[in-house]
Order: structure tokens, then sequence, then C-alpha cells
């Protein structure tokens, strides 16, 4: 799960006094604006064959309609990424490896570009989702509807305020994933390895 990532990173500027769906739908409207994100993250994540929590952190690169780029930096360096349901090792060399997919990644992948990309009834068809709060500190919870997902995934929450903040995973074999975000901006212009790595021109 630690390559769960996902994939994230929006900027909110709403109606604080939106309540319920139509806090969802503008939280979402106000995600697919902004095509491109960097971010700093710290990743904790717990299971239970573990007694300590592995803890991780680096950059993340999000692009709306191509996927992220999640690069390790701390306690060991890697960098993968993720487009749709592939995810991909990139060595120092810049050489891709494919990496398998654990359960359940690939769902959480699609909700993670819906949301981002504003297509809320993609989100909708894999997910029950709840908002909380306003436009300026929010909460969405999602559960899976389908069973087979069910089985592997427990729920997923997002925090946010003026940007996602937040992620939190939890799957049904106890696993805990926390992602927090930091310094999130827009990200500029892409270097050649990057576009290459996420398969833009």
């Amino acid at each position: 799960m630690r390559r769960l990532i996902a994939c994230f990173l929006l900027f909110v500027c709403t109606n604080a006094c939106a309540q319920g769906p139509d806090l969802l739908h503008a939280i979402v409207n106000q995600l697919s604006q902004h095509t491109a994100i960097r971010a700093s993250f710290t990743q904790q994540r717990q299971t239970p064959a573990l007694t300590q929590v592995q803890t991780s952190s680096g950059q993340l690169l999000f692009v709306t309609g191509h996927g992220m780029l999640w690069e390790v930096q701390q306690p060991y360096q890697q960098t993968l990424a993720l487009t749709g349901t592939r995810t991909v090792r990139i060595d120092a060399t810049g050489r891709m490896q494919p990496v398998r997919n654990e359960r359940g990644v690939g769902q959480i992948s699609q909700m993670l570009q819906g949301m981002l990309t504003g297509r809320l009834d993609e989100v909708e068809r894999q997910f029950d989702v709840q908002a909380s709060g306003t436009a300026a500190q929010w909460n969405l919870h999602f559960t899976p509807r389908q069973s087979r997902v069910a089985q592997v995934l427990r729920d997923i929450q997002l925090d946010g305020g003026a940007y996602l903040q937040r992620i939190r995973i939890d799957m049904q074999d106890g696993t805990h994933t926390d992602i927090r975000m930091t310094d999130t901006c827009d990200a500029g212009s892409l270097s050649a390895q990057e576009k290459h790595a996420l398969g833009l021109p």
C-alpha cells in the first residue's frame, strides 16, 4: 500500500456556507481548475504485523488527465509514476519498470483522478461520498460500493481547506496509511523527464 498515493492536490476557494451535496460539487468544481500541482508529502503507514509506524517523505507532482509522480526522498530514494491504473518505477537513469498494483489501488487511483478532474459521476459509481464542513475546512468520506473492493478497502478520507491537506486510507486488514501535504502550489513548467514519465508530448 506504499504505492497507494495517491494522487492529489487541489485548490478550493468556494462559498463557505455550502453544505452537503452543494459542498461536494463546489469542491469538485474547484479541483478541476488546476491542471498541474506540486507538493511536499509525509506518509505514515501502520500495519498489524509491525509495531513501528513506517514513515517516508518526499515530493509529488499531479497533472490532470495524465497522473502523478511520487518521489520518495527519505528514508530511501524511489520515484513512481502512476497513470490511471498503471504504476512504473523510475530509476536514476530514467528507465521505467512496471510495478504490480496491489488490490484496490486501481479503484483508489481512479477515484482520485475523477475528483481532481471534476468527474464526480465516475467517483460516485465507485464510492458512496459524504461531504461535511465548509469550503474553508472540509472533509470528504468515501466508502466503496463494490463488494470486491470493500473486502479490501474500508474507507478513504480527504481533508482540506484552501488545498488538500490530508488523505487517510483504511484497509480491511487493519493497515492505515496517512498522507499529509504541505507547500502545495501550481506546478509551473515540467521537466523533460517529468513529461516523459507521464506520457506528455
